[in-house]
């Protein structure tokens, strides 16, 4: 298999040097494996949910049986003859509640789970891929988007927007503001009032200054290598995000996944 060679561009987006590609970006593209991983990974932030074994319960109601006219519902004492404790009736229990043992959480093999991570990353370097999942790409310099290790010292937010004009990536991060809006229904009212499209991936090998930066910027992520997964790779289930690697994340990643590992 022939090796694939990528331009490194400084801060300012000029091309410094060359590198080779490692074999991981020659994964081929399995959307259906990535979409069981990160449905996966998505299933483990699930909070099991039940309901009080007595709920509904906590009532003296009988039914009055049959000849009286009425239904057979179980009813409180006294003159009201309201029901309870059956479904269906007021303070009633739930005829199918939830419960807490229930399994929600799905498992994938470890071989699978790696297949999903590396065709993610290889779903990066392919320029109709990214496009296909809604990224501005037509002023990025390359697809992938490979930087030099300065990034990570950036401190500022409008140093990082700066960067990205120069790599052609303002385009997709513009996008990203201009899709904000207010979430329909009640989950304005449960601390996610606003809903956004998904923008730029930064995969680093530190970048703790650069966290910092870069979360002022909507849609923007920074990410270490070591703490890559799939599902930043393909928010949604979706391979193709537009992602930026660092030199040194580059070089990384031939250690972690290359021929020898």
């Amino acid at each position: 298999m022939s090796e694939r060679i990528a331009e490194i561009f400084d801060l300012q987006g000029k091309a410094t040097g060359k590198i080779n590609l490692p074999i991981v970006f020659s994964t081929p593209l399995r959307p259906d494996v990535i979409k069981r991983a990160v449905l996966a990974i998505q299933s483990n932030r699930l909070q099991p949910q039940g309901r009080d074994p007595l709920a509904g319960k906590r009532t003296t109601a009988e039914s009055r049986g049959t000849g009286m006219g009425i239904a057979r519902v179980p009813r409180i004492k006294g003159g009201s003859g309201r029901a309870a404790f059956a479904p269906s009736t007021v303070g009633g229990r739930q005829p199918h509640p939830p419960k807490a043992e229930k399994k929600i959480v799905k498992h994938i093999p470890k071989k699978e789970a790696k297949l999903a991570l590396t065709s993610a990353i290889a779903a990066t370097a392919k320029k109709e891929v990214v496009s296909k999942r809604g990224h501005v790409v037509e002023k990025v310099v390359q697809i992938p988007l490979i930087i030099d290790d300065a990034i990570e010292n950036l401190t500022r937010a409008k140093d990082v927007e700066a960067v990205f004009t120069s790599l052609g990536i303002d385009g997709d991060v513009t996008r990203v503001r201009d899709s904000r809006n207010i979430r329909a229904g009640k989950g304005k009212l449960r601390g996610r009032k606003m809903k956004q499209a998904v923008g730029p991936l930064i995969v680093v090998c530190d970048g703790v200054n650069l966290v910092a930066a870069a979360n002022n910027i909507p849609g923007v992520q920074v990410t270490t290598v070591l703490n890559l997964n799939t599902e930043m790779l393909a928010p949604g289930t979706h391979p193709g995000r537009l992602t930026v690697w660092t030199n040194g994340a580059i070089e990384q990643l031939n250690t972690l996944y290359g021929e020898n590992a």
